[in-house]
Order: structure tokens, then sequence, then C-alpha cells
């Protein structure tokens, strides 16, 4: 596979990623941003914005010697405040652009080189980020369908027009 081609197909995987995110969760709008099905459970907001910071975590723990940062706690904490849907929306546009240009921005040599050990993917391709991030981000996709639902609204089908 060429150096364009393989980098290309990565970054098509997440443009088609962040695609179905926002067809499947447009129905969701700002009056909506602070709910959650249960107390204790993230918010439309903090599911959105979790999202975002799990993308840039990926991109992160791919360009570290130590690899994944593992304060899972202090991942957490940093939602805590996040009670804007429309800022949680920028936040994964942000992290969606910069996940695509790092991937554009690394040959195929740089993408087969592994990943520093440790309990997440260690050693792994540092391309194999891709399927992780699209594995997540639509994890969280369904979870944000199910709150549409809950709140009486109808998410469109993800993979439709």
């Amino acid at each position: 596979m060429s150096p364009t081609l393989q980098s290309n197909v990565f970054a098509n995987q997440l443009l088609a990623s962040k695609e179905f995110f926002e067809r499947s969760t447009r129905v969701l709008d700002e009056a909506d941003s602070e709910f959650r099905p249960r107390e204790g459970m993230m918010t439309v907001a903090q599911q959105v914005a979790h999202t975002a910071q799990t993308l840039d975590w990926f991109i992160e723990g791919a360009s570290r010697s130590e690899g994944f940062d593992l304060d899972f706690e202090a991942h957490a904490k940093a939602l805590a405040g996040v009670t804007s849907l429309a800022a949680a929306r920028q936040a994964l546009q942000t992290a969606y652009a910069n996940g695509i240009h790092f991937i554009r921005s690394r040959s195929p040599e740089d993408l087969a080189r592994p990943l520093p050990p440790g309990p997440v993917m260690g050693g792994q391709p540092i391309g194999d980020i891709v399927w992780a991030m699209v594995e997540h981000t639509a994890h969280h996709r369904g979870a944000l369908t199910v709150y549409s639902r809950l709140l009486g609204k109808v998410p469109p089908m993800p993979y439709g027009g």
C-alpha cells in the first residue's frame, strides 16, 4: 500500500466516524446538555466531551515515550465542569482535526512502529489507535442515541444520508 493511501485510509476511517457521530447525535441540542439518565452518569455534554478527550488521549499516548496516561480519575475530574453541548461539540471537532492531522503527518513506517509497553495496546502498531478511536467513539455515539430516545427524540441512522 502506498504511503499516501495508507494514511488516507486511516484518516478516512476517522472522518467516517466523525460523520456517523454527528449524524446520530444531531437531534440533541443545547437544552439537552445536562441531561443524564441517572445520577452518577455522564451528562450529554460530558459524553461528547469525554469522546473528544479520549481522541486526544489516544494521540497523546501514541506520541509519548511513556505511553498512555492512566490517571482516569483526573480525566473524569476534567469532565465534571462540562455543561455545554456546544462547547463539547467544538472540542470534539478540534480533537478529530488533531487526530486526522496526526495520522496524515505520519509515514507508514511511523504508523507501524510499536506503541510503548503498557496495559493499553502495548506493543501494537501506532496505526492501531485508529480502530480504537473509532470503536470508542461508536460506543459513546450509541450511548447518546439511548439518551436521545430517553428524551423522546429519534436519532437518525448514523449510516444514512
